[in-house]
């Protein structure tokens, strides 16, 4: 039986690591700047490595070279408003905020592809602010959270779409190497402008060492290596339900940690309840709409 499931169990762990990046960017006190840089920094690393012992080759054309890094940096500042948002709130109110990620993905697809909106993503987008309002309503101390992690959802959406475009023509394993990279040279240009010369600035407490050392190797070239192996074997709609659990997930290992300070109120998990049945009920109605076209 383990056999038969072994992908859906990786692909859950996979969810699970990805859950991880909220508590690892609670737990890491460097700045969101700095905790960003080492992240993709070491990223980079590891998947250098990995495809130089697996044979992998990186080569693409100058323009989908350009078109990538620009995603990189899209990429850059999705991360940094992310884990601002967690330490400006918390990562319940964070990682809600961006599941609305569905909503704007609704709305800039049909830019880039050149169709209309569906009748019931206009439906599912209103619930999802309806959501959301329950959220802003009841918890709105962490104004300045939820702005920066719907910047980030915003973020997240475009990046996602403009993959869409660049997986028909470029690996997918080459285009996330690349976008990290872009991610890293955007970041270090702007550590560069801010601190010059000074390499006091970049230094980061010792207890955040073993932190970026799990977000960059595990819940970033390791998750991201496993997910892509998993989607050869599990169709896009399994693999985008389980994804969507990536909230739940970190919310439920949000309170186990953190009790205290991650227990919200009622309102607040009312309004999760809504975005996240949504999100669901989105993935539910585009799987049935493939099988009607097919």
């Amino acid at each position: 039986m383990l056999q038969a499931y072994k992908h859906h169990i990786w692909l859950h762990l996979t969810v699970l690591i990805f859950g991880l990046t909220g508590i690892l960017g609670k737990l890491i006190s460097a700045d969101s700047y700095l905790l960003v840089w080492y992240r993709v920094g070491i990223a980079v690393v590891a998947l250098l490595l990995y495809f130089f012992f697996k044979g992998h080759s990186l080569k693409i054309s100058k323009k989908q070279l350009q078109n990538i890094l620009l995603t990189g940096a899209i990429l850059a500042v999705h991360w940094v408003a992310f884990f601002e948002a967690i330490k400006q709130s918390n990562v319940s109110v964070a990682l809600v905020c961006i599941s609305s990620s569905t909503l704007f993905t609704s709305l800039i697809e049909p830019f880039y592809f050149k169709r209309k909106i569906k009748p019931y993503e206009f439906i599912f987008g209103l619930l999802i602010v309806v959501g959301l309002y329950f959220i802003f309503s009841f918890e709105f101390k962490y104004l300045a959270g939820m702005l920066l992690s719907i910047l980030a959802a915003v973020l997240a959406s475009w990046m996602t779409v403009l993959n869409g475009i660049w997986i028909k023509d470029t690996n997918a394993k080459t285009i996330s190497f690349y976008e990290l990279l872009g991610a890293f040279i955007l970041v270090s240009l702007y550590l560069m402008v801010v601190n010059g010369g000074d390499v006091d600035a970049y230094k980061i407490a010792p207890t955040d060492i073993k932190w970026l050392v799990i977000l960059g190797t595990l819940c970033t070239a390791f998750a991201f290596i496993v997910s892509v192996e998993v989607m050869k074997k599990i169709s896009p709609y399994t693999v985008s339900i389980s994804i969507n659990l990536e909230p739940i997930y970190s919310i439920v290992l949000a309170l186990i940690i953190w009790p205290e300070s991650e227990t919200m109120s009622f309102g607040f998990y009312m309004g999760t309840i809504i975005v996240i049945a949504t999100i669901f009920l989105n993935a539910f109605l585009k799987k049935r709409g493939r099988k009607v076209v097919g």
